[in-house]
């Protein structure tokens, strides 16, 4: 049996272990050790990868497993990692165990919560690990599915409204998703013959330039309704204000990231004179989506509603990136994928613990919280920091790298968008003070928010492990840029 597959075997797993559970400890003991074990998988998978690269492999995917499946169609069961997946991977695995604890006291039907929520997890790790197109857009509405029923039974609000406006908005970005790969499948038989769903093989084969004009746009479209890009991002702030905490996490976190992760393996990688042509057109509207998710950010009063349009500006800002085609700006959308995924988890977490403390989520409703929950504030004090970008964060080392590689373009039109993007630091750095201000000091408004208890242990556990992976980030960002180099290099070798 091949390494990578134990990502997707251990949650089926862990669903088969959720069976026969009767009480509420026995559904937590499932739920911690099989996220230890995946973050566990993860961290070694990493080891494994850096010691491979240090040996001199320098194949471009490695760890390949490669089973025919179904042979009429020439679809494999296909996985590998190259460093991209290793650190989407390692993302993913931080963010379900941690999104274990932030779920610790879910209720009602807790069991149930917890098998969708891992059903979700196993989608996500699939979709990473996939090198065969098929199975990549398999494991893809795996991951989307669950999202209709965690949001729509178990969240809050407007949930029924929020669940079907995510479901059909995300299912539509699938159908042109869809279209575009069976386009590439068609499309890829270069001079060989014979069509296939594999990443490596397409780009060794290439596909006609006719075609990947016709293709990129709708793989792109496709790919970024889940990016949250612009005018298709109005199915993301009502879905995370509506979702339970830990399907915000997770949301946000990571199955956001499919959609940058998608744009930048498929559509650009494999149809890069496309991308080189229609670029112009989607940096308008992924700049469009930087700057108007933080004007819509500063707009709310909901906490969650503010966290959800600061998702948009920053996932924006990964898309942004990825079509400045040049490696700097792409490692720096790499980054941003990993460090907003971890700084919107905490986010999101501290969140709920807050909103389950004092029961609103209203800014206006708030004040004085440090006095009274000092871990919750300090912590959120921290997130709030790493997200406009302090120095000493992971927010920092990504949006750096971002701005430096996108203003490398000598013309007028990149660096215009540039400076445009660049903007939304301080239209950032606005709504978060104003939010950390507003219910961390100030005079306390409500007397029954005198009584509250700060973070419980397994609270400050999901709290804790983010927060030292964000400065991790921050101080030692090489370790993150050296993984994923050789695989940017050989992108953006074109």
């Amino acid at each position: 049996m091949d390494f990578l597959s134990f990502f997707v075997l251990v949650p089926l797993l862990m669903l088969v272990c959720f069976l026969p559970c009767k009480n509420i400890r026995q559904i937590r003991a499932v739920a911690v050790v099989g996220s230890s074990i995946l973050l566990g998988l993860s961290v070694a998978l990493v080891f494994m990868f850096i010691g491979e690269r240090t040996a001199g492999n320098t194949a471009e995917m490695l760890f390949i497993f490669d089973r025919l499946w179904f042979p009429s169609l020439n679809i494999h069961y296909s996985v590998g990692v190259d460093g991209i997946s290793v650190v989407m991977l390692l993302l993913s695995s931080v963010i379900v165990f941690t999104g274990v604890f932030a779920s610790w006291n879910q209720k009602p039907l807790t069991k149930e919560f917890f098998m969708w929520l891992i059903l979700l997890a196993t989608g996500v790790f699939g979709f990473f690990i996939s090198v065969d197109l098929f199975t990549m857009l398999l494991f893809y509405e795996v991951a989307l599915i669950p999202m209709y029923l965690l949001i729509g039974v178990w969240g809050t609000g407007k949930k029924e409204y929020s669940a079907m406006k995510l479901t059909l908005m995300l299912m539509g970005g699938s159908a042109l998703m869809m279209v575009g790969i069976f386009g590439i499948y068609f499309n890829s038989a270069g001079d060989v013959g014979m069509y296939t769903f594999n990443l490596q093989e397409i780009a060794q084969n290439g596909i006609p330039i006719e075609a990947q004009r016709i293709f990129f746009p709708l793989t792109f479209i496709g790919f970024g309704v889940l990016g949250a890009m612009f005018p298709f991002h109005t199915w993301s702030p009502d879905g995370h204000a509506s979702a339970p905490t830990a399907v915000s996490m997770l949301h946000a976190g990571v199955l956001m990231k499919l959609g940058g992760y998608g744009c930048f393996r498929v559509a650009i990688s494999l149809m890069p004179e496309a991308a080189h042509e229609q670029a112009w057109f989607f940096l308008i509207l992924t700049g469009i989506s930087v700057v108007y998710g933080a004007f819509g950010a500063c707009a709310q009063k909901d906490l969650k509603y503010i966290n959800a349009y600061s998702s948009v500006s920053h996932c924006g800002l990964v898309l942004f990136a990825i079509l400045m085609l040049n490696e700097t700006a792409m490692t720096g959308a790499i980054m941003q994928m990993l460090s907003h995924g971890l700084m919107t988890a905490l986010f999101f977490a501290l969140i709920g613990m807050i909103y389950g403390r004092t029961h609103t989520r209203d800014i206006r409703e708030m004040g004085g919280l440090m006095r009274i929950i000092p871990f919750l504030s300090v912590s959120y004090v921290i997130a709030g920091l790493a997200s406009l970008g302090l120095p000493g964060f992971s927010g920092f080392v990504s949006e750096m790298m971002i701005f430096v590689g996108s203003f490398q373009h000598t013309d007028m039109f990149h660096r215009a968008f540039t400076i445009v993007a660049c903007s939304s630091i301080v239209i950032t750095a606005v709504y978060i003070l104003r939010v950390v201000g507003k219910i961390l000091f100030g005079g306390v408004q409500n007397e029954h928010h005198k009584t509250l208890t700060d973070a419980t242990w397994f609270e400050k556990i999901a709290v804790v492990t983010l927060i030292v992976c964000i400065t991790g980030i921050g101080f030692f960002p090489s370790f993150v840029s050296d993984i994923i180099k050789d695989s940017l290099t050989i992108m953006t070798n074109w």
